[in-house]
């Protein structure tokens, strides 16, 4: 999907990406227009397989209608497996073992943290999550952040570029970790969600 999001429709698809699941009334509350026109888009983009619905019950009344991407709608969205396929890892693992993977991404590791940390040279701490941010969206993970409380940051990652790759090689996301740990300068960075794992988004919590 393109960066700069132009349409109401895009709007839509963006939101459900980064919500999961949202109401007629949650999409008018965040794009201000009316609920029938929100629903045409809606209707559109169902017709397209973009998007799909599924009911919550409710404790009274009806059941709540939301709706969400579906694998078609998900594929819109980055997925840059910076040449890596599973095809590739899958013949490499068996050629040279299970070893030859932790090194292969453990190189990566130490690539994206020399790549990254020159960026975020002489960063006070809060700038540094926020260039990070930039830096991660470049690479197609729909990255931001919030600050709870002073020192602490929370960095969400709403896409995953190489999420097939990472629903079979965890150690791709133990270096992520281990990368951030290291760019951010602190020992203090813990994964509190995952995608690979079945969370709808990578979260991390960093303390300074």
């Amino acid at each position: 999907m393109e960066q700069k999001i132009n349409s109401t429709k895009d709007k839509i698809l963006e939101l459900l990406k980064k919500s999961g699941f949202m109401s007629v009334n949650d999409l008018t509350e965040q794009l201000n227009i009316t609920h029938m026109a929100i629903r045409k888009h809606l209707t559109q983009l169902e017709k397209d397989a973009l998007i799909q619905t599924s009911e919550l019950k409710q404790p009274m009344g009806r059941p709540l209608q939301l709706y969400s991407l579906t694998e078609k709608g998900e594929r819109l969205f980055p997925k840059n497996y910076e040449g890596i396929t599973l095809e590739f890892l899958h013949d490499l693992e068996k050629i040279y073992g299970k070893e030859s993977i932790e090194k292969l991404f453990k190189k990566r590791e130490e690539r994206l943290t020399k790549e990254i940390s020159a960026r975020l040279t002489n960063l006070p701490d809060g700038e540094k999550v926020q260039e990070l941010v930039h830096i991660q969206n470049e690479k197609g993970y729909m990255a931001d952040f919030s600050q709870p409380e002073e020192n602490v940051f929370e960095l969400v990652e709403h896409n995953c570029p190489i999420l097939a790759v990472a629903m079979e090689y965890t150690v791709a996301c133990n270096c992520e970790t281990k990368m951030l740990q290291d760019v951010l300068k602190t020992a203090k960075v813990t994964r509190t969600s995952c995608k690979s794992e079945g969370d709808h988004a990578c979260k991390f919590s960093i303390k300074y």
